[in-house]
């Protein structure tokens, strides 16, 4: 198969999620990274360009000046990755959907939810893909989960509860010149929300992956432990869902100890499972009245086989999973080439859910700031698909 031509804004010198995106679009061999403009800063960005070896002529300045120049070249790149501050997505994206190339975006889709269903409904008209990176989406075990609790082998779904907890803003990271802390916590550029948005709706979408349960209502706390931070950093949320299902979600970024640790557990009337970002290639298993089973990556089934590159014993992790989304997202764009649909089996995060984890991070604050008290809170995404 030909690479898809590949293109780039922000992930220059200095960035964290840049690089993070080149390695997974390489990582299967599907893309070609030919176009860039890696930084507002015009000296830096020709600097970042130079680092990858790109062609001068196509180390562009601005976003604006990109979509415009690849949009005009027979050669021009077929999509785009977005990896810029979260204030700049939603307009970012808007300017290469509108000009036919597909978009690829680390999220949040926009800071607000009005905006997001902009962008959804520009993708939608154009018939381009607007896919957002949730990358824990990826994960072999995640979809051996979801297949599972698809088929029945939890039976009818009761309970659900995810954490993701972090502890690297339990102090002022923020006032001590750490770039990451800087920006996360700042509303302007973050957006309102800060554990709530930054993590909480990783945790949101891996729930709503994994068991396609729709929500009703919702109930949170947010809180801001540390004095002057302008956004929360600890979160508790309750979740109702349609047919009687509940959940909970806990997502802080103060909690000692706790390095990058999310889970997952969901219970039916017929098994629970349980998974650890931790150990990623192990799902565990508990069919009611019987022992615990631990499923391995390599005794899992079709769906985990789909994104499994190397073989059992050998560990995958985060980049891996990184690179599953895109090598599902190329599937699609080639399958587009031809006006085809997605393969059957394709399944990444789109734009609606996108929308989806912005109207999480809403209704949360809502609720929050009326005194924890119980909204309306209703999805309407049956979950992740090409």
């Amino acid at each position: 198969m030909d690479r898809i031509r590949l293109g780039m804004v922000g992930g220059g010198r200095g960035a964290f999620i840049g690089p993070v995106h080149r390695i997974a679009a390489r990582l299967d061999d599907h893309y070609d990274l030919v176009a860039a403009a890696l930084s507002s800063d015009p000296v830096l960005a020709a600097a970042s360009a130079s680092d990858l070896n790109m062609d001068p002529s196509r180390a562009y300045s601005s976003y604006e000046a990109m979509a415009e120049g690849e949009a005009a070249r027979a050669d021009g790149i077929e999509a785009v990755s977005i990896v810029t501050p979260n204030n700049t997505h939603a307009a970012i994206a808007k300017a290469f959907l509108t000009r036919g190339i597909h978009v690829i975006c680390d999220k949040p889709l926009s800071t607000d939810s009005q905006f997001a269903a902009e962008i959804v409904g520009i993708a939608r008209d154009a018939r381009k893909i607007c896919a957002l990176t949730y990358n824990y989406t990826g994960y072999p075990m995640i979809r051996q989960a979801r297949e599972m609790c698809a088929s029945g082998s939890l039976g009818r779904l009761r309970l659900v509860q995810v954490e993701y907890l972090q502890d690297w803003l339990t102090q002022q990271a923020e006032a001590a010149g750490s770039k990451q802390a800087e920006w996360r916590t700042d509303p302007a550029r973050s957006g309102r929300g800060g554990s709530i948005a930054d993590i909480g709706t990783h945790a949101f979408n891996l729930l709503r992956f994994i068991t396609r349960l729709e929500s009703e209502a919702i109930l949170a706390e947010l809180s801001t432990f540390v004095e002057g931070r302008p956004v929360d950093d600890n979160a508790q949320v309750l979740l109702r869902f349609n047919g009687g299902a509940r959940g909970s979600l806990w997502a802080s970024q103060v909690a000692p100890g706790n390095e990058n640790d999310l889970s997952v557990r969901v219970y039916g009337d017929k098994g629970g499972l349980e998974w650890r970002h931790l150990e990623p290639n192990y799902l565990w298993y508990t069919p009611l009245g019987e022992p615990r089973q631990r499923i391995s990556r390599g005794a899992a089934g079709a769906a985990a086989a789909r994104v499994t590159r190397i073989p059992a014993g050998h560990p995958e992790g985060y980049l891996e999973a990184f690179a599953a989304i895109y090598s599902e997202i190329a599937a699609a764009i080639r399958s587009a080439r031809n006006g085809n649909p997605a393969p059957a089996g394709i399944a990444f995060p789109t734009a609606l859910d996108g929308l989806e984890g912005i109207q999480f991070v809403e209704a949360a604050i809502g609720s929050s700031e009326a005194g924890a008290v119980w909204r309306d809170f209703q999805t309407s995404n049956a979950g992740p698909a090409g």
